[in-house]
C-alpha cells in the first residue's frame, strides 16, 4: 500500500532533499516480500491506470499536479517535516506518532498506518536538512497548503500538551522556509496557545480600527478558506475548519468586546 504512494511522491520530489529521503526508505525497505505488495494496477507515478483523467497536465511551460500526487507530496512533506519536528527536543513521543498516525489512516487506510511509522523510522536516522526539504516544498507546493502543513506540524509540536521552546524555534524556521510570512506564523502559532489571543489570530494590533479589523477578518477567510485544500482529502479539509473556526471565533471575540456590528 505505501509504496503505491511513495511513488507517485518520487514523481513529485524527484531530486533534492525529499527524493533523497523517500530513496532512503525505499532502499531500506523494499525487498522481494513487499514488492509483491505493490498495486498491479499502478504506474510509476503511483495512479492507477483508471486515473488517467487525473493525469498531470503542461500548461505554459509549468507542470500542474494531479490530486493524487498532490496528496502523495503532502503525506511525504508531512512525514519528513514531523519527523523534524519530533527530533527537535530529542525525545519522540507516543503522542505525536499518534497524531501522525490518525492522518495516515484517515487519508490512506489502516494498510499504510505501519509502512508510514517506518518511513519515520528511517527519516530518524537521517540528518534532516530542514531548510533544503522547505525550499523543495516551496516550489512545489500553493501557499494554500502550505499553510495547512504548518498547522499540522503545529498541532504534532502540540500533541504533548505543550511546545518546547526547541520545537517552537524549528516551527518558526520551517514557516519562514516554507515562505510564510511572520504574521501568518505567529497566528497559526496563536491557535494552539492556552489563552488564544484574538488580535494575533487576526494579524493586527489591539490599536486596529474596527474597519481594520473586519478588512483582516475578511483577508484571512479568503486566505485560510477550507475549499482551498479540499484535494487534499476530507481529513485535511476538516482540519482546515478547524483553523478557520479559530479565525472566525477570533473575530467573534473582538466584535463582543468592542460592541462591534
Amino acid at each position: 500500500m505505501i509504496f503505491k504512494w511513495l511513488f507517485g511522491a518520487i514523481g513529485w520530489a524527484a531530486g533534492g532533499f525529499l527524493g533523497g529521503a523517500i530513496g532512503f526508505a525505499l532502499g531500506s525497505m523494499l525487498d522481494g516480500s513487499t514488492t509483491k505488495r505493490l498495486d498491479s494496477g499502478s504506474n510509476w507515478t503511483g495512479q492507477s491506470s483508471q486515473d488517467s483523467s487525473d493525469a498531470g497536465r503542461q500548461y505554459g511551460g509549468r507542470r500542474t499536479y494531479t490530486t493524487t500526487e498532490q496528496r502523495n507530496s503532502f503525506l511525504i512533506s508531512l512525514l519528513v517535516l514531523s519527523t523534524a519536528v519530533m527530533k527537535a527536543d530529542g525525545k519522540v513521543l507516543k503522542s505525536e506518532l499518534s497524531y501522525v498516525k490518525d492522518f495516515i489512516r484517515n487519508n490512506f487506510g489502516e494498510d499504510a498506518v505501519s509502512e508510514g511509522l517506518q518511513i519515520i523510522k528511517k527519516l530518524l536516522s537521517q540528518n534532516i536538512d530542514v531548510p533544503q526539504a522547505c525550499a523543495q516544498i516551496r516550489a512545489y507546493m500553493i501557499l494554500s497548503q502550505r499553510l495547512q502543513l504548518f498547522h499540522y506540524l503545529l498541532g504534532i509540536a502540540q500533541a504533548d500538551g505543550q511546545v518546547s521552546p526547541e520545537e517552537s524555534s524549528l516551527l518558526f524556521t520551517i514557516g519562514q522556509s516554507l515562505g510564510l510570512n511572520e504574521k501568518d506564523i505567529r497566528s497559526i502559532m496563536g491557535m494552539f496557545e492556552p489563552e488564544k489571543d484574538p488580535y494575533k489570530i487576526l494579524e493586527i494590533d489591539k490599536t486596529a480600527t474596527d474597519d481594520e479589523v473586519r478588512k483582516a477578518y475578511r483577508r484571512l477567510a479568503v486566505k485560510f478558506h477550507p475549499d482551498k485544500v479540499e484535494n487534499l482529502g476530507d481529513d485535511v479539509k476538516k482540519a482546515a475548519e478547524e483553523k478557520f473556526k479559530n479565525i472566525q471565533g477570533a473575530y467573534e471575540q473582538i466584535k463582543k468586546e468592542r460592541g462591534m456590528r
